[in-house]
């Protein structure tokens, strides 16, 4: 999973990946300046990846990896049917679940879900759109090759959904997937509501019917680590069944 890139003081703009090992435990990978890798450096979801890390101070959880970037190698694609074997194992039935094994990193599927948007507004969106044009800058002076502004997602998708216990959960989506795939389909349905209408009929009808899961991330700041309560972020929303498999999109 790819979180939407945001700003590091210490690394310009930044995407916070994570992912599953070949032992099915969790990674969290950063900072990965992911936009100005070298194309054949770029990953795509459900790809194994090799690459060198260190820890850090900064963060001491458990799953955290500090990538050295220049050694990310992309491998073959995990298998269709290799997936629910690996991802039930680290399947987790709520939040709270996932907090009492002191884990950041969680996987869930919902018994239910509802996914909206609210549009943003032309400030919200100006700002996003000077803060990107900013972060671009500097990825270029640091790689010394463009790097396009990323065009804000004029809305802000929410995700309400039901647990195992049928305790009811609302998160913002920070999933950089499904602001990408707004995007395309907005290209392909031709308008924003019919791109909008496709997602939510996707994620609540198809999905459900087939399988997902939710995935979630602690805040960097906001978790036992740092003696507060987890404040668990929602970063993934992921398709998982056994048979075939078509991804939301392919990412380029």
């Amino acid at each position: 999973m790819k979180a939407l890139p945001h700003r590091s003081s210490n690394y310009a703009e930044t995407v916070c990946c994570a992912g599953i090992g070949h032992d099915a435990k969790w990674r969290r990978l950063y900072p990965v300046q992911f936009r100005i890798l070298d194309d054949e450096q770029k990953f795509k979801r459900w790809q194994w990846i090799n690459y060198s890390f260190t820890t850090t101070r900064n963060d001491t959880r458990m799953e955290s990896q500090k990538v050295i970037p220049e050694t990310i190698k992309p491998r073959g694609l995990l298998k269709p049917k290799e997936r629910v074997s690996i991802l039930n194992m680290i399947m987790r039935n709520t939040l709270e679940d996932a907090n009492h094994r002191n884990e950041s990193l969680a996987l869930l599927r919902p018994n239910k879900i509802n996914f909206s948007w609210t549009p943003k507004t032309d400030k919200e969106l100006s700002d996003e759109s000077r803060k990107h044009a900013v972060l671009a800058q500097q990825l270029s002076l640091i790689d010394k090759k463009e790097a396009p502004p990323l065009t804000p997602c004029p809305y802000r998708f929410t995700v309400r959904w039901q647990d195992d216990t049928e305790k009811i959960h609302s998160h913002t989506c920070d999933d950089w997937e499904t602001s990408t795939a707004f995007f395309r389909r907005k290209k392909s349905e031709g308008s924003d509501s019919a791109a909008l209408n496709s997602l939510k009929e996707t994620y609540e009808v198809n999905y459900m019917q087939s399988g997902l899961a939710l995935a979630f991330s602690t805040h960097s700041r906001r978790n036992v680590t740092y003696g507060t309560p987890n404040q668990w972020l929602l970063v993934g929303i992921i398709r998982i069944d056994e048979s075939k498999q078509d991804d939301l999109f392919s990412e380029s």
